[in-house]
């Protein structure tokens, strides 16, 4: 059994022999055990109606298997408890990553039905283990007459893990703030499902549906997409533009009418704030309000206090901190930015103030009269399979492991395609599946995820990962290209992927990504470093028709232009970790207005008018659904750890130094959550973080 979180139970991964059949009198694949290759699930099989029965039967399992650990006459030990605790719920754990893969990356209303019965029943489960007094107290127990010495770190953490987790979740608590933490955590269950189907519905939305005459400025590739987008959405001779990120920001670079910029853009910065049936305000002060009730319960002054008691970050003022001192050098760039945009749209004879909308369109402006190049110029070298396989490359360089496309495993949907990875030698180390391109039924964004969690507890199991993006899909006429963003994104999540399947521990709650959230971006984040090193970029980037390498010239502009528009990215990151800090640092809750608490966190802080934060409150899925509250500040806190690790190899002279690459596998990656983070940095690194490298690399210094 993995982390217990707020009640709720995030399950690890095992097999089951058991087969009962369902309502139809079949055999319901998700109970009996996964025969395909390695054990992948079998999701050309599993349907709809197979998910309810098995999670009911697997939760009744599960409680039996913990009401095991309770009747047990003899006194609590690691094995008797804390081991057995973790071997429970593993079909409930396989079932719940089955279904959940399936509900983010490929949805429908039947699906999300069935989450909407599913997330309360899954809540109260896991408050009937996480607050079962019988259960703390043998806890309690072995941790209290625990002897370090004659066990393994990785256990002596798992002991700490789950009396935190235990404490956590009110398991100490008095009876009645007890009943108090499981009312709140099924309403939080829900808030943050109907949290989430507002945003997902919003997505869906065709936003702008135009003619040929609308499209001045567009590049034909942005055309066609657009023409076969409206062809699938029922309106053929058109062209349709939607507020998903690879739609949309095409169209604020390129298109030369500002009215429909706007538009379009107005459309993105409203989801959930249109006082309709998908309208979130009064969601997000619910939640708001519950987090800071359960932090009181707690005894903590803010949830903030809460949520970081047990991260890096310890303590809301070191976060403040570290965003304070980004910020006003940010800002200043940003300001500086603005300016010069302002100046091309003087120049070019127009009265009106620079707007959101207008900031990708005359920042492309802006490089190209600047460095001489723009996206379009890029994307013929950043086409998504070479760039895919380019990153296999570079992760063989570092790490040894090759990638190795199979067929014939079970997907949930046709764009996905499974690779076998296996060290240099030739063993296996687990599957890894790619879900790449945009569609309606996916959600928004990118994200790394498991079908099943490497452990070892009483035999080696190796990880099935994946990798979910939205990256535009092929047409009839081109393939999938990338921008430099995409291609970020790209080697992003594959680096998450690389904690998953490079994990070497043994037990599920420990292993992987199972990391606190202000450490958990390190190995994704990190590899983002490579994409722009010449000796990299020769691996990947070569022309779709010709194969012809990135020319000299072009890559000498790009990285001329590496610092280009980071006052912007910078500033709309850090505004969106201010909000997320702000909402969750309140000592009393009297919020009655989101959007003018939003302005007046921004206005605080001095945010410009022209840009806007990264995430409004109304879709900030990070922090009001996604596992990040008070904690979206993690991907600048983990960039000083990434970018000083990244200089380890700098320093060596060799980007694809091997006994670098070996220290980070075996004490980053192979390591998991097994011991504290800045223990097993130092080992890397031999010292802490030092924030120079950062600042160097963003140009803030």
């Amino acid at each position: 059994m993995k982390q217990l979180l707020t009640g709720v139970i995030i399950m690890s991964i095992a097999l089951s022999s058991c087969a009962p059949k369902d309502s139809a009198g079949s055999a319901n694949p998700l109970q009996q055990d996964f025969t395909a290759y390695k054990g992948a699930a079998p999701f050309d099989v599993i349907k709809e109606e197979h998910y309810l029965p098995a999670f009911e039967k697997a939760m009744a399992d599960h409680k039996a298997e913990v009401q095991a650990i309770i009747d047990n006459p003899a006194t609590p030990t690691f094995d008797n408890t804390v081991k057995a605790l973790e071997k429970t719920g593993a079909d409930l754990d396989r079932i719940s990553n089955a279904f959940f893969v399936v509900y983010g990356a490929n949805t429908n209303d039947s699906l999300q039905a069935i989450a909407r019965t599913l997330m309360p029943k899954l809540t109260e489960h896991g408050n009937s283990i996480s607050l079962n007094d019988s259960l703390f107290q043998r806890i309690k127990y072995v941790a209290e007459h625990f002897n370090p010495d004659e066990h393994i770190t990785e256990e002596v953490t798992l002991v700490n893990k789950y009396m935190e987790d235990f404490v956590r979740s009110g398991a100490d608590l008095p009876e009645e703030k007890k009943e108090r933490i499981r009312e709140i955590n099924t309403r939080m269950s829900s808030l943050d499902l109907a949290f989430d189907e507002h945003i997902r519905n919003e997505n869906k939305k065709l936003t702008l549906i135009l003619d040929e005459s609308d499209l001045d400025g567009l590049p034909d590739d942005i055309r066609t997409a657009a023409a076969e987008k409206a062809d699938q959405s029922g309106h053929p001779g058109k062209y349709v533009f939607t507020i998903q990120r690879s739609s949309m920001y095409p169209f604020l670079t390129y298109s030369t009418r500002r009215d429909l910029r706007e538009k379009l853009y107005r459309a993105y910065v409203m989801k959930g704030d249109n006082n309709d049936e998908n309208d979130n305000k009064d969601i997000v002060l619910e939640i708001a309000a519950l987090r800071l009730e359960q932090a009181r319960l707690f005894g903590y002054e803010t949830y903030a206090d809460y949520q970081l008691a047990n991260k890096m970050s310890a303590r809301p003022d070191n976060v403040y901190k570290l965003l304070d001192e980004l910020w006003a050098p940010a800002l200043k760039i940003a300001e500086e930015e603005a300016r010069l945009q302002q100046e091309l749209v003087d120049a070019e004879g127009h009265d009106f103030e620079l707007a959101p909308w207008d900031w990708w369109y005359y920042t492309e402006k802006l490089r190209q009269k600047t460095f001489d190049f723009s996206d379009e110029d890029i994307k013929p070298y950043f086409e998504l399979n070479r760039v895919r396989d380019g990153a296999f490359e570079v992760v063989r360089r570092l790490y040894g492991v090759h990638f190795e496309e199979i067929e014939n495993v079970p997907v949930w949907h046709p764009d996905v395609r499974v690779f076998e990875v296996k060290n240099s030698d030739g063993k296996h180390v687990g599957l890894f599946y790619t879900d790449y391109y945009t569609r309606d039924s996916k959600g928004m964004g990118a994200w790394m995820t498991s079908v099943r969690k490497q452990s070892n507890i009483d035999e080696y199991v190796t990880p099935l990962i994946v990798n979910v993006c939205n990256f535009p899909p092929p047409t009839k006429d081109m393939p999938s290209l990338l921008t430099l963003d995409q291609v970020n994104t790209l080697f992003h999540e594959l680096g998450h992927g690389l904690h998953g399947l490079l994990s070497d521990s043994h037990y599920p709650r420990l292993t992987g990504t199972s990391v606190v959230r202000d450490f958990v971006e390190l190995p994704s984040q990190i590899m983002e470093n490579w994409i722009l090193e010449p000796e990299a970029l020769k691996i990947f980037a070569k022309h779709y028709k010709t194969g012809e390498d990135l020319p000299q010239v072009l890559l000498d502009k790009i990285l001329a232009a590496a610092r280009f528009n980071q006052g912007f990215k910078t500033v709309e990151y850090l505004a969106a970790s201010y909000l997320d800090l702000d909402w969750h640092s309140l000592k009393e809750f009297n919020v009655e207005d989101v959007n003018a608490f939003e302005q007046a966190s921004m206005d605080r802080i001095g945010l410009i008018d022209e840009i806007y934060p990264r995430y409004r409150s109304t879709y900030f899925g990070h922090t009001f659904s996604g596992g990040y509250s008070a904690g979206y500040y993690s991907y600048i806190w983990a960039e000083v750890l990434d970018a000083d690790a990244f200089m380890a190899f700098k320093e060596s002279g060799d980007i694809f130094n091997p006994s670098i690459a070996a220290s980070f596998r075996e004490n980053i990656l192979a390591r998991g959550g097994s011991d504290d983070p800045m223990v097993l940095y130092k080992r890397f690194r031999g010292r802490a973080p030092q924030i120079d490298a950062l600042l160097e690399k963003r140009g803030l210094n």
